[in-house]
């Protein structure tokens, strides 16, 4: 997993959530929130968050992502 990613319980994560905050907006980290170990939602850093708004949305941008990444490791 990339340093700058980190899973959080959702549990831990609402006990000390000024603190995740900060991390996510201070150190342009990102954080999956995990239940039973399982990604459920992620944070990220407002920079990112208006990107996915700015390219349609949340679907729109995974699927330019997608293809991007994709495209990245054709040989």
């Amino acid at each position: 997993m990339d340093h700058t990613c980190e899973d959080i319980p959702i549990s831990e994560a609402r006990a000390n959530i000024t603190d995740v905050i900060a991390s996510v907006r201070l150190l342009r980290r990102c954080v999956f929130l995990t239940r039973r170990g399982k990604p459920q939602a992620a944070l990220v850093p407002i920079e990112l968050g208006h990107l996915i708004r700015q390219a349609g949305g949340p679907d729109v941008a995974q699927r330019f992502l997608a293809e991007h990444i994709n495209e990245d490791r054709k040989p």
